[in-house]
Parts: structure tokens; sequence; C-alpha cells
């Protein structure tokens, strides 16, 4: 699977520890930063990583941040990217499963690498469940998105 993965400064210090797991799982990740903690806007490295998932440059992206939340807000704003902050193994492999999640967000200073393990591997494994149901509900949030960016369109803003 290829991964587009991005962090800010709080997310750094789990960095390692994200890309170990993605390694040992045997996926292709394209790192957008940040590199350090020296402070960073998430703003700019969700951008990066979300228009890696829409172009299909990426299957999926994974967002550290300190607490996932910022990360997730930012993603949720780009156009056909459904993120979520996930801190537990079963909102992991669900939220694709039954959503079709396509950006995971998790926050570094909630959970620790022990959990960030089973975490993304449930998030990696885990793959649409493409029945009827789910697919209606899918295309409904899109539809939600549309509808909205048509309202602000005609609005003028």
């Amino acid at each position: 699977m290829r991964i587009s993965l991005g962090n800010d400064h709080a997310g750094f210090s789990m960095k390692a520890d994200v890309l170990e797991i993605l390694a040992e799982l045997g996926c292709d990740v394209t790192d957008h930063g940040c590199h350090s903690t020296d402070p960073v806007d998430f703003p700019d490295i969700a951008r990066k990583v979300c228009d890696q998932v829409r172009s299909g440059g990426a299957d999926r992206g994974i967002m550290v941040c300190g607490t996932g939340v910022g990360a997730s807000i930012a993603a949720n704003k780009i156009p056909g990217i459904r993120a979520s902050t996930v801190h537990d193994v079963h909102c992991a492999h669900q939220g694709v499963e039954h959503d079709d999640m396509n950006v995971l967000t998790m926050g570094a200073k909630i959970i620790g690498p022990w959990l960030a393990r089973d975490i993304i591997k449930a998030y990696v494994e885990a793959e649409f469940g493409n029945e009827e149901h789910l697919r209606r509900r899918v295309a409904k949030i899109a539809d939600l998105e549309r509808s909205a960016a048509r309202e602000l369109s005609d609005a003028g803003l």
C-alpha cells in the first residue's frame, strides 16, 4: 500500500515509530514532513498529504500531530478526503470498512507507539466493504460536500 505521511512538530516524536511500522507492513511511504521539532503549520502538511491521496499518488494518508484533531479538521476541508482522528483499533478498521476513510489522524501526545502500531496495522489492512448500503452512505457524504460547495459558490463566498 502507498501511504502519504505527514506530521507537525508535535507529532515528530512518533514519526520514527510510524515509519518503522509502515516499513514492517511493506508500505511504500512518501514523507511530507516535518522533519524536526521546529514549529510548522499543520494545514500546510495536510494539504500535501491529502493532495497526494486525491491524485491517486497514494492509496491512503496518515497524519500525526499532538492530538490528531487539527490534522483531521484540516484534512476534512479538502474535497474527497474522509479523515478521522483514531485512537483505538476498532475505529481504525471500521472507518475504512464502513466509511471508506482515506486519511487516518493520530495524536502523539494521546497515544504511544505500541497502540499506534495496532491502529496503523488495522487501518492499512482494512478494506472498504463495498456493500450497497455502505456505498450509498459514502456517496451521501460526497453529495454533502458538493452541495455545501455549491451553496458557498452561489453565495459568492
